[in-house]
């Protein structure tokens, strides 16, 4: 069975290993926000897994998907992921609140429907769009008119 810091830690090794730590830790706290919003599985290993559509690049974590097997291979770059992953865990938060992030170098159609809220390293991190209100129509007294 594969515990919660090691799915983790992989989230942070194939999503941003190479990252300052403070960029890994970033990436951490997304699949933690997720694991506690309502609209995600909730427990870590059913966010890094998730897969939301029927075509071989839809998971939400594109290595999950990626026909390659989940066996890394810098050691160095592991450790650190890992430590990385037991400090999300235990609450260390960078705090952006961010359930959505992607590397600089892509432009996914679904970020123009969030509010970028960070940049850690090479990804921007994105909170949903607050939800436009109804506008209250506003009446003139008098609200009502007697006739005689």
């Amino acid at each position: 069975m594969i515990t919660a810091i090691t799915c983790l830690a992989m989230a942070v090794y194939y999503e941003a290993r190479g990252e300052p730590v403070v960029a890994q830790l970033a990436v951490a706290e997304v699949v933690v926000n997720r694991v506690v919003s309502p609209v995600f599985p909730n427990n870590v290993c059913d966010v890094v897994k998730e897969d939301r559509g029927p075509r071989r690049w839809d998971c939400q974590f594109s290595f999950w998907c990626d026909g390659k097997p989940e066996r890394p291979k810098e050691i160095e770059a592991w450790s650190t992921a890992r430590d990385v992953a037991e400090m999300a865990l235990s609450g260390v938060r960078v705090g952006h609140n961010a359930t959505h992030y992607h590397s600089t170098s892509v432009k996914p159609k679904w970020a123009k429907n969030m509010t970028p809220v960070a940049t850690f390293g090479s990804h921007i991190f994105y909170v949903d769009k607050p939800r436009p209100t109804v506008p209250v129509p506003r009446v003139k007294p008098p609200y009502f008119s007697i006739r005689k």
